[in-house]
């Protein structure tokens, strides 16, 4: 396709310029923080202008773009014309539980819990076979804990923050 569909040139439009204006309310955030340089050299206000420059440019670039013809050599959308409902349920369901049960069974069971709930989401949404099969379910389970517990051990033993634990070890 060598030209975008000229009804998505507004909606196009519109993700270019909430770019543009998070940007530009990033630059307005940055001029309250201190300029004064750090321990690095640098002050506190370079990375907040850094980011809003970056955003300001691209949504700049986003709104030319879109209004000059369109996204070019855009490809169709993949996947279903409507959204899958129940693969959103499973994916909101993994959020909310995170979020309820996260001072309850700590952070590594509630971040597996949250991580299992929306691979199930998504793996149905993509209609792969075998979603219900015990084997998905725990290879999911061992996925979610073999990423959530070495970032639960970060932060709370390298960067010192505490997250809500299982144990009062520190180390679940």
């Amino acid at each position: 396709m060598t030209t975008s569909d000229p009804s998505a040139v507004w909606p196009q439009t519109l993700v270019g310029a909430g770019v543009l204006l998070t940007g530009l309310a990033l630059a307005f955030g940055a001029i309250s923080i201190s300029s004064e340089a750090g321990y690095g050299g640098v002050g506190p206000n370079f990375l907040p202008w850094v980011v809003s420059i970056g955003l300001t440019v691209c949504g700049a670039w986003i709104v030319w773009e879109a209004r000059s013809g369109g996204f070019r050599e855009l490809d169709a959308p993949p996947g279903a014309d409507q959204a899958y409902w129940p693969g959103f349920v499973w994916v909101s369901a993994g959020l909310l539980l995170n979020a309820a049960l996260i001072t309850t069974i700590g952070f590594i069971l509630s971040c597996t819990l949250c991580y299992l709930l929306a691979v199930q989401g998504l793996r149905r949404a993509g209609g792969q076979a075998g979603v219900n099969a015990p084997r998905t379910w725990v290879t999911d389970f061992v996925v979610g804990l073999l990423i959530s517990a070495p970032v639960f051990w970060m932060f709370t033993k390298f960067l010192a923050i505490n997250l809500p634990g299982l144990t009062s070890t520190g180390w679940i």
